[in-house]
């Protein structure tokens, strides 16, 4: 943890924040494995994730065969498992982090509280609207999406994978798919950017300045479509059931993890769970930076670079500090870490955060300069 964050925050991450070396030149092996096991072993999202896949599929699973059909019956066992998934990690996470606050504001990057209400929300407040688009959209469209793979492999329209035919595939598979999921969610999550469908699809999302557990699958249906559209894939790259069941969740569940509004799990003292990250925190105070993860660095690219304050005569002064601040944070050799921000749409971020803070009066937020 940084000793002194920057203001406005509570809580910043050791810099540079570090992506995965697999696409770093030159190649370092070690550093590789390293980030391999710290990514996959001991205590880590995706193995646990592994571990809720195979675990549904053995015990909470119809037959295959039973899908050929489309009916009603194993399509709800199917809807009713997700929707006690989600509830159970987004809900729990709540919880745990923000009900009965068993971790204070340790590793809590945002100091303000979630907004309890506000007219932008559905129903009037985030917890609810988040909790609203989440579970009646989002583990609609996910059950939908596991309806249509499902019943396509049953069918022999989608190519089939079992460990018998290619064990060293079957176990690849499930790293491959976390490398799939950012280079289609960095290219999608630019697309949803673009002022037509932020307007009508992905601003519904970023009603979310400070984020929590319930905030991570709060989405537009038709922003769910596309975001859980990566799945299709699968109708040209084999897999076997256990790979969609862990596709799926791998999207869903750690959209709840990733947006906790906490940079991990203390258990005495010591951070044991890795969950939300700085990088895409800061993406919904700011709007237009940091638009994929840290598994592929696509926002180091010649194509979000970041542009300084180039106009500081037309600039306040205090927007180009905070850019200048949140860049010296950020700044690595290989800029982890990129603010794409212009004057304008820094202050819009700053307007928008400073009303979400007015709403929440009772604490006292961070001044408008120091975000």
């Amino acid at each position: 943890m940084s000793e002194a964050p920057i203001k406005g925050w509570n809580h910043t991450p050791d810099v540079p924040l570090q992506v995965s070396p697999l696409f770093q030149w030159p190649l370092r092996p070690l550093e590789v494995l390293k980030w391999i096991w710290q990514s996959w072993f001991l205590i880590s999202e995706r193995l646990i994730i592994v571990g809720i896949a195979c675990a549904s599929y053995y015990w909470f699973q119809p037959p295959l065969a039973e899908m050929q059909m489309l009916e009603i019956g194993w399509v709800s066992q199917l809807y009713v498992r997700n929707l006690a998934l989600m509830t159970a990690v987004a809900g729990g996470l709540h919880l745990y982090f923000y009900t009965f606050t068993k971790q204070g504001q340790r590793l809590r990057f945002d100091p303000r509280p979630l907004m309890k209400n506000g007219k932008q929300f559905t129903l009037g407040g985030q917890i609810r609207d988040n909790m609203f688009w989440t579970l009646v959209s989002g583990v609609t469209v996910w059950t939908a999406y596991e309806v249509l793979m499902f019943w396509a492999m049953a069918n022999g329209y989608a190519p089939m994978l079992t460990w018998a035919a290619n064990p060293v595939w079957f176990v690849a598979l499930f790293f491959l798919i976390p490398i799939w999921e950012s280079f289609y969610f960095y290219w999608i999550h630019r697309l949803l950017h673009v002022p037509f469908f932020y307007k009508h699809v992905h601003a519904l999302h970023h009603r979310n300045i400070n984020v929590g557990p319930w905030s991570g699958l709060s989405m537009h249906p038709i922003e769910h479509v596309i975001f859980l559209g990566s799945v299709l894939i699968h109708w040209f790259v084999a897999a076997h059931p256990v790979h969609i069941l862990y596709h799926l969740q791998y999207y869903t569940l750690t959209a709840a993890t990733t947006h906790t509004g906490f940079e991990g799990l203390l258990v005495k003292d010591q951070n044991r769970l890795r969950l939300g990250t700085f990088h895409h925190q800061m993406h919904h105070r700011y709007f237009e930076c940091n638009y994929g993860s840290l598994e592929i660095p696509w926002d180091i690219s010649r194509w979000n670079r970041g542009r300084e304050c180039a106009d500081q005569r037309t600039a306040k002064p205090n927007v180009c500090k905070v850019i200048q601040k949140q860049r010296h944070v950020a700044a690595s050799s290989t800029a982890t870490l990129s603010i794409n921000l212009t004057p304008a749409s820094h202050a819009a971020a700053n307007n928008r955060a400073s009303g979400f803070a007015r709403s929440n009066s009772d604490k006292s937020p961070p001044s408008r300069n120091s975000r």
